[in-house]
């Protein structure tokens, strides 16, 4: 059975899927969760809840779509 690569699935995602990305660093590994931006010139571009993260494509080992964010829980009242 052969799997797409992370590569082929962030090429032919819809701009603004939700998803989260692995990706190599110097030391490891880490991962990007948010919105696709887009994906030119060898990289894609994944906008997180701090910023905006530009990740070479050469450097991602696994990616893929995940549902939306739950919804926030009204703040808890105290009782009296």
């Amino acid at each position: 059975m052969n799997l797409p690569r992370p590569q082929d699935f962030l090429l032919n995602t819809v701009s603004g899927t939700r998803v989260v990305v692995r990706y190599r660093l110097d030391n490891g590994f880490t991962d990007a969760l948010g919105y696709l931006l887009s994906v030119a010139d060898g990289a894609c571009t994944i906008r997180t809840r701090q910023s905006d993260v530009e990740i070479p494509l050469a450097l991602v080992v696994a990616a893929k779509a995940v549902p939306p964010p739950p919804q926030r829980r009204d703040p808890r009242t105290t009782r009296e």
